[in-house]
């Protein structure tokens, strides 16, 4: 492949798949586009020399059909998780249809899509049977991608984790402040998944064509509860508190009261109603190993990012990303 469209790229998962493709030998050469509205978005991202980080607006279809001119495949990492309903329509279900579109306009076949792991269904699978606006959301993306002409695979991660994670950082950052962890929704269930192992599965569809018409669900080893996984963010962090089970009805009032702090917020009732599906495998789709890879425990790599000296400016640096300054 010559050239590469990575929407989504600034981001978390995006940062670990240049990275990787930047390293591997069958992309040498490769030009990987990263489109962004604001360019210093991807600063971290302007050492590696075979990335292009464009100040672009994918949710433009003019700007779209510049960026898909000698493609050879599209990686769609957009989403989001808090957000208005006409914010998850946009960005999950309004792009992909509207990448669909692009993609056959431009002769564009090769499209690797990461969506999310609680969808209901198989594929394309039942939108109105998601109890949350993010799943439903999710749901409608796949299903307008699996409807058009294209050579795509869907990768559906349970909840990623790694050095630049928003999940476990951020309770290991609570956990410095508080004196007791209130949470609600602490016996979901989730499988963690290592950023580099979704990274590895990325590179794998990628490379190989017989990937295109699957689906893959990426987990972790280990199902944990949330209750569990920020015990361990406590733990591992040098500030370990108790956790306090809230009642789902309280959970819901303290989403809201969070959800007026300025930036984006810690929890919002979406996601509580997003937890009520186990974020598991459901051992009906293929999953990282059929890719041939091995997935990494959680213990293997959270002690060492989470038990790293935290300095007041990196503390600033986290809730300035929140707030977005």
């Amino acid at each position: 492949m010559k050239r590469i469209l990575i929407l989504g790229g600034t981001g978390f998962v995006g940062r670990a798949l240049c990275e990787q493709l930047q390293a591997h030998p069958g992309f040498a050469g490769t030009r990987l586009v990263v489109p962004s509205r604001r360019r210093e978005r991807g600063k971290h991202l302007f050492p590696l020399p075979q990335v292009d980080v464009l100040e672009a607006n994918v949710h433009d279809d003019a700007a779209l059909a510049r960026l898909l001119r000698d493609v050879d495949a599209v990686v769609n990492l957009v989403a989001i998780l808090h957000g208005t309903p006409q914010a998850f329509e946009q960005a999950h279900v309004t792009l992909p249809q509207r990448l669909a579109a692009a993609c056959a306009n431009a002769g564009v076949r090769r499209v690797v899509h990461v969506s999310a792991m609680g969808i209901q269904g198989g594929v394309p699978g039942d939108a109105g049977a998601a109890p949350s606006q993010y799943l439903r959301t999710k749901t409608l993306g796949e299903q307008a991608l699996w409807a058009a002409p294209l050579d795509l695979t869907v990768l559906r991660p349970s909840v990623i984790f790694g050095a630049h994670d928003s999940f476990l950082n951020l309770f290991a950052l609570l956990q410095r402040f508080v004196p007791v962890m209130a949470l609600a929704g602490g016996d979901a269930r989730f499988q963690p998944v290592w950023v580099d192992d979704v990274a590895r599965a990325l590179v794998q569809c990628l490379l190989e064509g017989s990937t295109a018409g699957r689906c893959f669900e990426l987990a972790g080893p280990q199902v944990l509860t949330l209750s569990e996984l920020v015990k361990l963010a406590g733990q591992w962090s040098g500030h370990a508190r108790p956790v306090l089970p809230l009642p789902m009805a309280a959970g819901r009032l303290q989403a809201r009261a969070l959800g007026l702090l300025p930036g984006e917020p810690l929890m919002s009732t979406d996601n509580l109603d997003s937890m009520k599906v186990p974020n598991v495998l459901t051992g009906t789709l293929p999953s990282l190993q059929d890719l041939g890879i091995t997935p990494t425990p959680l213990e293997a790599v959270g002690p060492a990012y989470l038990g790293r000296p935290v300095s007041w400016a990196d503390r600033l640096d986290q809730w300035r990303t929140r707030v977005n300054r």
